[in-house]
């Protein structure tokens, strides 16, 4: 019998998740393949099929992991990406939630210092990069925004937590 996976969180609510070492060495499995069958990944880590299989439901519930298909945008027709600060004033709260109900934002993050806001799109090119900016713009708290443009990716990965 194998013991279940030590998911934990610490004594704050929105603090971080501890792992146990079986489950970081699962999630380093399925990072290097997200499809691979759990019966392998159990003979990686030193545990029966059903055993993975239960501790990757209970880290998926728990909210630590997603397994999802990443896309490359400039496969798929979308040359352009950018970062944008976007400056705005009353409520932050408020400002990002418009913000991540703009259907092109796929990334929306509240910053302390230059910016108060940080989104990141993927476009079809610069026309619609300004389509964009336009619908930011037109949110009345939103006072200034300036834009990054990504000449090319170097480097992109989704490996945190388990080293």
């Amino acid at each position: 019998m194998t013991t279940p996976p030590r998911v934990r969180r610490n004594n704050s609510s929105a603090g971080p998740v501890v792992l146990d070492d079986l489950s970081k060495q699962i999630i380093e499995q399925l990072q290097h393949d997200g499809r691979m069958p759990y019966a392998a990944i159990g003979k990686a880590v030193g545990l029966s099929e059903a055993a993975v299989r239960q501790r990757v439901q209970r880290l998926q519930d728990a909210g630590v992991m997603q397994i999802v298909a990443v896309t490359d945008p400039l496969t798929l027709g979308f040359p352009r990406q950018a970062m944008i600060g976007v400056n705005c004033e009353g409520d932050l709260e408020s400002v990002a939630d418009e913000l991540a109900a703009i259907e092109e934002i796929d990334y929306v993050v509240l910053t302390a210092g230059s910016f108060d806001v940080i989104v990141e799109v993927v476009c079809e090119g610069d026309g619609h990069l300004l389509e964009i900016l336009s619908k930011i713009r037109a949110i009345p708290a939103v006072r200034a925004t300036e834009s990054f443009v990504y000449l090319k990716l170097r480097k992109q990965t989704y490996s945190w937590g388990t080293r």
